[in-house]
């Protein structure tokens, strides 16, 4: 299938770093990850540090925790699921 400009489709899917697959593994896929660390980091400081003393605040605080911990896990699993059933297809981009 070509599309406009000579683009067949498999250019515009990509694999590794081009097209959409590539945008996705390089940009979009890092930024949640930092996303994920950066709520974590924040609910370390926010139990240890910024409460004040407030128990709502050490509990808000654990709640940051829990959920980073909680996102960078399935992101980690999916991640490699997705690696895994790619290179078991063939088509995982060469390293």
């Amino acid at each position: 299938m070509n599309l406009s400009g000579g683009t067949t489709f498999k250019d515009y899917i990509g694999s590794g770093t081009t097209g959409i697959v590539g945008l996705l593994n390089t940009v979009v896929v890092p930024v949640i990850f930092a996303l994920a660390f950066a709520a974590f980091v924040w609910g370390v400081m926010t139990y240890f540090f910024l409460n004040g003393g407030n128990e709502d605040k050490r509990s808000e605080g654990r709640q940051f925790i829990f959920w980073g911990i909680l996102g960078m896990v399935v992101l980690f699993s999916v991640w490699g699921f997705v690696n895994l059933m790619l290179s078991t297809l063939g088509i995982a981009p060469a390293a």
